[in-house]
């Protein structure tokens, strides 16, 4: 994936999604989602295939799963990570995982 943007609407209750994927026919992303339905954020750990340890910022979605909202080669710290992580779960009402 490459670039996007997330938009959080709380007058709406709406979340927009949206992203360049890959070029081609489907290159376009765009997910619409209501507030209602996030479940949580969730901060996890992937390796990269050097087996440098990543930090991920996912949105989960109740029935839909997990929606990354950060890139693996954004290089965020450790505590970047968790001031976004509380800073868009305190936004939403929603709990950190």
């Amino acid at each position: 994936m490459s670039s996007g943007y997330d938009r959080f609407d709380r007058k709406e209750g709406i979340v927009c999604v949206f992203r360049w994927g890959f070029p081609g026919k489907n290159r376009r992303i765009f997910l619409r989602l209501l507030m209602k339905d996030i479940q949580s954020i969730r901060i996890a750990v992937k390796e990269d295939i050097y087996a440098r340890r990543i930090l991920v910022l996912y949105m989960e979605i109740r029935g839909q799963g997990a929606i990354p909202l950060t890139r693996t080669d954004d290089n965020l710290t450790p505590r970047e990570i968790e001031q976004k992580a509380a800073e868009l779960a305190y936004f939403l009402r929603v709990p950190i995982e």
